[in-house]
């Protein structure tokens, strides 16, 4: 089943966007180029961008418009991109966050 939207009232027709192939946690994908990375995801049936750093807790798009940074993936060893406002690109490598390999220290309590 396609989940991309082809017609778009305001964008008009996008079926005639160019194909890129990408990866994402080593699963090889496709999406169109220049589109963000997040609606490829999305496309792709995957919903689950990253996972908090601290609880494990799988994490997705909220805003879509770059404010919440719900959506940080690592594109080419680059930590901290919002996939919402990255345009995809052909041959990108694209990975999702996951827990700190220790529990991130309280400010407050390092602070009192």
């Amino acid at each position: 089943m396609n989940k991309r939207i082809t017609n778009h009232p305001v964008l008009g027709s996008l079926e005639d966007k160019t194909e890129v192939s990408f990866t994402f946690n080593g699963r090889t994908l496709k999406g169109k180029e220049n589109e963000s990375i997040a609606a490829a995801l999305l496309a792709n049936d995957i919903r689950t961008l990253r996972y908090h750093e601290e609880s494990g807790l799988p994490r997705g798009i909220y805003c879509n418009i770059g404010h919440c940074f719900e959506c940080r993936v690592t594109v080419n060893d680059k930590q901290g991109v919002r996939s919402c406002l990255t345009p995809l690109q052909e041959g990108m490598t694209i990975q999702s966050g996951g827990p700190l390999p220790t529990p991130v220290r309280d400010w407050r309590a390092a602070h009192e």
